[in-house]
């Protein structure tokens, strides 16, 4: 009888410390402590002006073994890139784009896991924790594309044809929502996530007179702030998380920025 008491007691002490971890990581979320410190690029503000710079010369991450697996690995998705850029109306190498920053972050920061499981396997690293998926999504920017989808008053309401794209199949959406975005086995809605913020920043900005469709370098930074910081304006600023690539402190927009204007995977997935 003791040593069911003690089995008990120890399955209620996982319990509550599984509980307390949980509740924890919610409120370090809604705080927003999981955010990482951000910047704005100043070498990046000419970024334009500095596009035939990037094509003559290949910036040093693309040597790097994190770029090789990367690039292997998202090949692979060809397919569902396309379907997703397809469906959200932008072209596939500005939602890779997004994948390049996140990804090289992933990377470069767990380093074990690198390792033992990405580079050997040639996977993606998909997160399904305080980010979701491959391309790093918050819960709180799913839920807002799929409103925005909806709301036909929302400056990022993109028409009636996009309505249904992201409709659910089940009533526990939750639940489906987190399914599809962490699949291991496809990331298409992930890359359909992306698009379809990318289009509606892209959307909230030219009703308010500013066309950013050509300016990768912005979305990017845009994409990884969030919909509260997109303020469409006619000066807008490179820059986003803070990210340490192979030695060198870059910001988010503009890794995705120089992964856009490049050469690399442009036989893939085209400008």
């Amino acid at each position: 009888m003791d040593k069911f008491k003690k089995i008990m007691h120890a399955i209620v002490y996982i319990f509550a410390v599984v509980g307390f971890v949980l509740v924890c990581g919610y409120g370090a979320i809604r705080l927003g402590w999981t955010k990482t410190s951000g910047i704005i690029d100043t070498q990046r503000e000419t970024f334009v002006k500095d596009i035939k710079d990037i094509h003559e010369s290949k910036p040093a991450w693309t040597e790097s073994e994190e770029w090789r697996i990367f690039s292997q690995a998202i090949i692979k998705d060809k397919k569902d890139l396309e379907k997703a850029s397809l469906l959200s109306g932008v072209p596939a190498r500005l939602i890779v784009a997004q994948l390049v920053a996140e990804q090289l972050r992933l990377f470069y920061t767990q380093r074990e896991l690198f390792k033992t499981v990405f580079a050997p396997l040639k996977l993606l690293g998909n997160q399904s924790q305080f980010s979701w998926g491959v391309a790093g999504l918050k819960q709180e920017t799913a839920q807002n594309i799929e409103a925005n989808l909806k709301d036909i008053a929302s400056p990022f309401y993109l028409g009636k044809s996009h309505e249904s794209l992201l409709d659910f199949k089940t009533s526990d959406t939750d639940q489906e929502r987190f399914a599809r975005i962490v699949n291991g086995d496809s990331r298409f809605y992930s890359y359909l996530y992306v698009g379809l913020y990318l289009k509606q920043i892209i959307t909230q900005w030219q009703k308010a007179g500013f066309d950013i469709s050509d300016r990768p370098e912005i979305l990017s930074t845009l994409y990884n702030i969030g919909f509260e910081h997109s303020k469409p304006s006619g000066d807008p600023k490179v820059g986003g998380s803070a990210l340490t690539i192979d030695g060198e402190l870059k910001s988010f927009g503009g890794l995705a920025g120089e992964f856009y204007y490049s050469d690399e995977l442009v036989g893939v997935f085209p400008r």
